[in-house]
């Protein structure tokens, strides 16, 4: 009686989790992967070669100091409206959306041992691919805000830095694996599901950044798959983009012909 119960409850649901499934996405991360293969594919039969062109991240987006900032912070802070939405519609009476996706302090060190080493894991070889990527012709310069811009750029940068990680790993690990799971899809269907949602979106910044992220993303996947908590996904991506947005622009003023697009 219970199984079909659950076979019956997952027929009536099945179309309206795809539904939401997709909205959620429309409205967050999957409208980025449109926009970035759109944007691969300019790129692509543009004349100029892909290795001499750009990509900005976190540009001015105002020449007036208070009015960047309010684009800035409002930028972000909307951008988490992304985050909110899943876990109001993870939300169950009785068990909270955060425990439900391992978002919470209930093993702090654990889940900051094995955000550390994610880092290593995923940061080295990243950077190597970056580096490889530039060398071949396949990755586009990425060019960072400056440093100096403001008295606040750099918390803004590392605010977005966290933005980036809570709306990738709560969205395209946490809540998208749970709602696969209940569609019936299996385990590694799922994590190179989300791999290929997470390598889609960083298109714009080239060919090697794509096969870079949906790297990261399986290494991501199954991680989560064992340890049933998004909380070392969120430390080690928001550690790498601290240090993609804030580091990297002194390794730009130090090996320019290296990193820099060229002139």
């Amino acid at each position: 009686m219970a199984t079909a119960s659950v076979s019956r409850l997952s027929g009536l649901h099945r179309t309206r989790l795809y539904w939401e499934i997709g909205i959620v996405l429309a409205l967050s991360l999957g409208a980025s992967a449109v926009y970035s293969i759109v944007s691969i594919v300019a790129r692509l039969t543009d004349k100029t070669p892909l290795a001499d062109q750009s990509a900005t991240l976190n540009g001015s987006q105002s020449p007036r100091e208070w009015l960047d900032f309010t684009y800035q912070f409002l930028g972000i802070a909307f951008g988490l409206a992304a985050v909110a939405l899943v876990l109001f519609l993870l939300w169950r009476p009785g068990q909270s959306p955060f425990t439900r996706l391992g978002f919470d302090l209930t093993c702090p060190g654990r889940d900051l041992l094995g955000g550390f080493g994610l880092l290593l894991v995923i940061g080295v070889p990243g950077l190597a691919l970056y580096l490889a990527g530039r060398a071949f012709g396949f990755t586009v310069a990425v060019v960072p805000s400056p440093l100096d811009s403001f008295s606040w750029t750099i918390p803004i940068l590392v605010f977005a830095a966290l933005k980036a990680a809570l709306v990738e790993e709560l969205i395209v690990v946490g809540y998208l694996f749970t709602r696969l799971r209940e569609l019936g899809w299996s385990t590694w269907t799922i994590i190179l599901s989300s791999a290929a949602l997470r390598g889609s979106y960083h298109l714009y910044q080239g060919v090697g950044p794509f096969f870079g992220n949906v790297a990261m993303g399986v290494v991501f996947g199954w991680c989560y798959s064992r340890w049933g908590r998004t909380m070392p996904l969120v430390v080690t991506h928001w550690l790498l983009d601290i240090l993609s947005f804030v580091g990297y622009p002194l390794a730009l003023a130090w090996w320019p012909g290296l990193l820099a697009p060229a002139s």
